[in-house]
């Protein structure tokens, strides 16, 4: 789908916001049979962690090999996840009407948007944050911008990388790091 699509996805915004959720999700994939494996958002209120939503989800097809190595989920670890209906009616209500932040967070927000449109009849309408642009403004000079990349940068663990929790707290500490350089110019 393209943007004309989305016509009630939210914002992207380029704030520093104090209360927010990171999100973050996992796939077994990419292109047409691409399906949600994780699904985490983590809450901050005055920049601190308050709650937790995160699960799996339990896939129609094999996960491609490549997404098991990356992500360390296993089909078999999957199909003891939750059905993606619940799933999306828990995140959403976990999220509420929060700012919601991620890194490279407009490929997230695409998926979630169309699965809640498809499977719950409402779409994603949160403003983001998408911390890949900070990243991307305030450390020019790296070799590339992943996440995992800006981590080191920082001395950020990457520990539990590429699954969905441990990409939310990552992302935070990027988040942090970067807001702290990019409010003092």
């Amino acid at each position: 789908m393209n943007c004309a699509s989305r016509p009630y996805k939210g914002k992207s915004l380029l704030v520093f916001p104090d209360d927010y959720c990171v999100i973050d999700i996992e796939t077994n994939g990419f292109g047409p049979y691409l399906e949600i494996l994780e699904l985490s958002a983590v809450r901050f209120r005055g920049g601190a962690l308050q709650d937790s939503f995160s699960t799996l989800v339990k896939p129609s097809r094999k996960i491609y090999p490549f997404i098991s190595a990356l992500t360390g989920i296993t089909d078999e670890m999957a199909q003891c996840g939750a059905q993606l209906v619940p799933s999306l009616e828990r995140f959403s209500n976990f999220i509420g009407d929060d700012i919601l932040l991620g890194y490279n967070v407009n490929f997230d927000i695409n998926i979630i948007y169309d699965n809640m449109l498809a499977r719950l009849g409402k779409p994603l309408s949160n403003d983001f944050v998408d911390i890949l642009r900070f990243a991307r403004k305030a450390l020019p000079d790296l070799a590339d911008h992943k996440q995992t990349t800006v981590a080191s940068y920082f001395g950020v663990s990457t520990d539990g990388a590429h699954r969905a929790e441990a990409d939310c707290l990552i992302c935070d500490q990027c988040f942090k790091y970067l807001s702290r350089i990019l409010t003092k110019r």
